[in-house]
């Protein structure tokens, strides 16, 4: 089981930055790649960004490439979502998820992803 904690959100101004963090509970979490997703209200749950389990590939949703960085510090056991140049279609609530250890599924289906925080909410003001 890996239990992940996102924290970072709040409420932000368009055009500013926000760093997101998720950490996870479990030694193994440099085995897992590990994806953002995030909901805004009435809309379905979509990708955002991922990143292998070494880091060396990165994956993002048109919508935020560009903008948006994934990381990773596997001897922090936490991956990170730098967020810059927000806009109010960035208002959302963000989760981390993780896939499970050493499964290379779809980076953007979230189904392909076992293990998920609790979320944290982003909101940009226009």
């Amino acid at each position: 089981q890996v239990q992940l904690v996102e924290s970072g959100g709040g409420l932000v101004q368009g055009g500013d930055s926000l760093r997101l963090s998720c950490a996870a509970s479990r030694r193994t979490f440099s085995s897992h790649t590990m994806g953002w997703f995030r909901q805004a209200p009435g809309k379905e749950r979509e990708f955002v960004a991922a990143i292998s389990w070494s880091g060396g590939s990165t994956y993002y949703a048109d919508s935020v490439k560009g903008r948006f960085t994934i990381s990773r510090d596997n001897a922090k056991n936490t991956v990170y979502l730098q967020m810059n140049s927000l806009k109010p279609e960035d208002t959302a609530v963000y989760y981390c998820a993780a896939q499970p250890s050493r499964y290379s599924g779809s980076y953007v289906d979230l189904y392909e992803y076992a293990y998920w925080g609790q979320g944290t909410q982003v909101t940009v003001s226009s």
